[in-house]
């Protein structure tokens, strides 16, 4: 009998997910997800320019950036902006968030104008990466929604739905969606982007203790794949309507 996981869940049980659309009254677009116990709030600005190398292109851009706010974990971290610099971590996850998001936007659809997409963790317990980056794929096609109905676009301006989970190894076993505690005694730690017609986008993964063989790799792959089908219904109920009018129909 295979013995539930420290906090009951079996080895492919997401934590318990809400997003929560529109939380924020100035932004166009904006949405809370809470995943177990982190919680990330993602925002989506507009600025009606493009960085230097996009100038006269007629393409527009999208950027993200990421914080923890002091009180996020059990020790407080020290602000970014005090400090002078963003960490290696946080600019290695804004990269990563933008990245992400810009392989599923039309970037000629969306004309010469900047999407800036912001995603503060206010609590974490492991996965903010990937939470951030499925609420900030629901702010991103809110704004995208709200655009269209403004008149400002002519056409959609995502390819497709996008969602990320974790996957590990703990104790042996392949397990989908880990926690701080789980993360922090991981032998393997990966992140899986994916797109919602089965496409990945980025696969992060590191053997922390010992190297693992492709059987690992496919069992790893096979919990995120089902994981991620998951977070894109719950993305689609969130959106409904506003998910049409923010993507392209595939021919």
């Amino acid at each position: 009998m295979t013995l539930p996981r420290h906090d009951g869940r079996s080895e492919g049980e997401l934590r318990p997910i809400t997003i929560e659309p529109n939380w924020l009254r100035a932004a166009l677009g904006s949405a809370l997800i809470t995943v177990g116990d982190t919680r990330v709030l993602c925002a989506v600005t507009l600025e009606d320019r493009v960085p230097p190398h996009l100038k006269d292109s007629g393409e527009g851009w999208v950027t993200g950036e990421y914080a923890m706010l002091p009180a996020s974990g059990n020790v407080r971290t020290p602000r970014e902006s005090v400090k002078g610099r963003p960490s290696g971590r946080t600019m290695e996850i804004q990269r990563l968030i933008g990245r992400c998001l810009r392989s599923v936007v039309d970037r000629v659809a969306l004309g010469p104008r900047t999407l800036w997409v912001d995603c503060d963790v206010l609590q974490a317990d492991g996965g903010t990466r990937t939470a951030s980056i499925t609420g900030a794929y629901v702010a991103l096609a809110l704004a995208v929604a709200k655009l269209r109905d403004k008149r400002s676009i002519a056409s959609p301006v995502l390819t497709a739905q996008l969602a990320a989970v974790s996957v590990g190894m703990v104790e042996g076993r392949a397990v989908v969606d880990l926690d701080y505690i789980e993360d922090s005694a991981a032998e393997v730690d990966m992140n899986v982007v994916r797109t919602g017609d089965g496409r990945y986008v980025e696969l992060q993964g590191t053997a922390e203790t010992t190297p693992f063989r492709k059987d690992r790799l496919d069992a790893l792959l096979a919990l995120a794949d089902d994981a991620i089908d998951r977070l894109l219904v719950v993305q689609r109920d969130v959106l409904g309507e506003a998910l049409d009018k923010a993507v392209q129909k595939r021919s």
